[in-house]
């Protein structure tokens, strides 16, 4: 999803703390991740960080990141950047078994994950837009779960600056029962290559707080759950042209009454028991 504004990520904490060296990643050896810090550790290193959008998941003009543009978002303060990835287009990965994801996109986007890295940024690179999943998800899957061993693999060297979100905003078909199971089994293909890689689960319906409690987290001490906010909806998306009648919200005010304020306040009191019952740090992923 687009936004009026700049999209921002943001971790529940602001605590910082270094990034650790970067190695050259040898794709031939075994990766050794049993020094990767915990997923609540890599997420009070997130900090403040920023989508690069328009850029790997445009459908109508994508092009590849400007190495500079990494320098600009670490010199502006950000600890880190996550890269929306849009896999499924055809000039990318291939329709049909074994779903090969081309070698050249791949390639472009490990220069923008070494750009980033190479500035001591975090990054977060994603599955977005999987739109023809979304429609047909059981028809899709072996699709989806091919293009995750793949990319689980090509980036298994890497350090633990690099997270993997397996996909952004599931909806439509891919429903909140169905998506709890496509996550289980990604989050298998990848722990196959990346056993100790931090992974973001994010939430169906969208990635808000609505299907917050029909998610089932998996037993695994290596993820983080992202949520979307964008609440009051009719107030942060009017007049976006992608939102069917959402001219009609033009002038929309926030009024800060405190029926507004207690309607956030629940909202994420729930994204809290969820954090504490299930003992998984959080992560705002986007927000407007």
């Amino acid at each position: 999803m687009k936004a009026v504004t700049l999209l921002l990520s943001l971790t529940f904490t602001l605590l910082l703390a270094g990034c650790k060296k970067k190695k050259t990643p040898n794709p031939a050896a075994e990766p050794d991740q049993s020094s990767f810090a915990s997923a609540s550790v890599i997420n009070q290193r997130l900090g403040r960080g920023i989508n690069l959008g328009d850029t790997y998941e445009a459908s109508w003009a994508p092009r590849e990141a400007d190495p500079a543009d990494f320098q600009r978002i670490a010199a502006s303060g950000f600890k880190h950047v996550r890269i929306p990835v849009r896999w499924e287009m055809t000039s990318r990965s291939s329709y049909t078994a074994p779903y090969t994801i081309q070698p050249a996109f791949l390639l472009s986007v490990k220069k923008a994950v070494d750009a980033a890295l190479k500035n001591k940024l975090h990054v977060i690179i994603n599955m977005h837009h999987h739109d023809s999943l979304f429609k047909n998800p059981d028809g899709l899957k072996p699709m989806f779960l091919a293009q995750w061993k793949q990319i689980a693999s090509y980036f298994k060297q890497y350090s633990d600056s690099l997270l993997f979100e397996v996909l952004n905003e599931p909806h439509d078909q891919l429903d909140a029962p169905k998506w709890n199971q496509f996550f289980a089994d990604a989050l298998s293909e990848i722990r196959k290559t990346n056993p100790k890689r931090t992974v973001l689960l994010g939430v169906a319906e969208w990635g808000g707080v609505s299907a917050l409690s029909r998610l089932v987290i998996p037993s695994d001490t290596h993820l983080i759950l992202t949520i979307h906010y964008y609440n009051p909806f009719t107030f942060t998306h009017q007049g976006a042209e992608w939102v069917s009648g959402s001219n009609a919200w033009l002038g929309t005010k926030w009024n800060d009454t405190e029926y507004d304020r207690e309607s956030v306040v629940n909202d994420f009191l729930a994204v809290l028991r969820i954090q504490q019952e299930e003992n998984i740090p959080v992560h705002i992923g986007e927000f407007g």
